[in-house]
């Protein structure tokens, strides 16, 4: 644009130049010069402003340029900022982000730790548990095994027990045997004894004289027939009713397991059942027996009481003093042989029968059952305690010593 106006004043100044020889030449030329002055002129006033309105426009639009310019500075700027407060708010949330991360990894890591820790511990249980586990299987297995060697030993116990009670049983058999024998001869021996009494009673009158001075009175012999009677009819009756206490007490002693204590019961039961039969099948002559006239000669203390009995009734005593020791002593002994510590002579079933070798005759049973009973404690004190304080041992045939047997029975003479 500015080029043009340039342009058409070096035109018109050229013209003008050209025009001023030629002045004289035309008067139409000279006006039609001024004419074109003045729309030069015109023109440059056009021009000039045109060229104001051009500057105002370009002033205006560089003003718009510059304040756009500065806008867009501004924008840069502010876009600048914006980025540096986005990079800025990114950088922050990204340090925000890497500490969370870093957080979150030092969390994952504290968890991974605990969680191995955890475990580890877990680990540590379970090898615990199965370490426990080895123990208790290794404790059961040698629990076991004792338990084999402990049933092993029982069974070999038990058995040495059954061949020991075997032979202990044959042993008692034989002496049961020995005995049985030794008791028939000995009934048998009192029996040639009393015939031989009576025969020498009705032999020797001196003597007869002499007894005949010392009888007792018609009265008091039938008086004693007469109790000697009851006395039998009621230990009969008393040997029937103990017969059911018996088998009570050997069902105890087989829950109880003393088979020692049990075959001594049942041989004992079995001498009983002899004796019994015996009573059944003796006959017994009232009348000619001396004991039923025969005077006292001996007197006892029994109790605080004092009592009298004549030869006959002090010989059973003896004897009831005799079987009780030897008695005691093979229950004494059964319960060694048992091992058993919860009882004592009271509990046996021997000493609370205490009728062993009595007849029922010429002493009264009570009498009789309270000296059994005394011999009875001293040989079972002596056969559980595997010793002879109060008696004696002659082949298997355990007896009393005679001195104990007299301070027992303490017979005093009445003549």
């Amino acid at each position: 644009m500015k080029s043009n106006i340039v342009d058409r004043m070096v035109m018109a100044l050229v013209i003008s130049t050209l025009a001023m020889p030629g002045i004289s030449l035309a008067a139409e030329g000279q006006q039609n010069v001024q004419e074109e002055q003045k729309r030069a002129k015109d023109e440059k006033q056009q021009q000039r402003k045109e060229d104001q309105q051009q500057d105002q426009v370009q002033r205006k639009a560089e003003q718009d340029q510059k304040q756009q310019q500065q806008r867009a500075q501004q924008q840069e700027k502010q876009q600048e900022q914006k980025q540096k407060q986005d990079q800025q708010q990114i950088e922050r949330v990204q340090r925000k982000s890497e500490q969370e991360q870093k957080q979150q990894e030092h969390r994952v890591q504290q968890e991974q730790k605990q969680q191995e820790q955890k475990q580890q511990q877990v680990q540590q249980q379970r090898e615990n548990a199965q370490r426990k586990t080895e123990q208790d299987q290794k404790q059961q297995q040698q629990r076991a095994q004792q338990q084999e060697k402990q049933q092993e030993q029982k069974q070999q116990q038990v058995q040495q027990q059954r061949e020991r009670a075997q032979q202990q049983s044959e042993q008692e058999q034989k002496q049961i045997r020995a005995r049985q024998e030794q008791q028939r001869e000995r009934i048998e021996r009192q029996s040639e004894q009393v015939q031989q009494q009576r025969a020498q009673q009705q032999r020797q009158d001196q003597i007869q004289a002499q007894r005949q001075q010392q009888r007792l009175s018609q009265q008091q012999q039938q008086q004693r027939i007469k109790e000697q009677q009851q006395s039998v009819a009621q230990y009969r009756q008393h040997l029937e009713q103990e017969e059911r206490l018996a088998r009570e007490h050997a069902a105890q002693l087989q829950r109880q397991k003393r088979m020692a204590q049990y075959r001594f019961q049942q041989e004992y039961l079995e001498r009983l059942r002899q004796q019994q039969n015996y009573l059944r099948d003796h006959r017994f002559d009232y009348d000619n027996d001396p004991y039923f006239y025969t005077a006292p000669i001996y007197r006892y203390n029994r109790g605080g009481k004092y009592y009298q009995t004549n030869e006959y009734g002090a010989k059973w005593l003896r004897q009831a003093v005799r079987y009780g020791y030897e008695e005691g002593f093979r229950a004494g002994k059964a319960d060694r042989d048992d091992r058993w510590r919860g009882g004592s002579y009271k509990d046996s079933y021997a000493y609370r029968d205490a009728n062993y070798g009595y007849n029922g005759y010429y002493v009264n049973r009570s009498d009789y059952n309270y000296y059994f009973r005394e011999g009875f404690r001293r040989g079972y004190e002596d056969g559980y305690n595997s010793r002879y304080q109060y008696g004696r041992n002659d082949n298997g045939n355990y007896s009393i010593l005679d001195n104990i047997l007299s301070q027992i029975l303490g017979f005093q003479n009445l003549r």
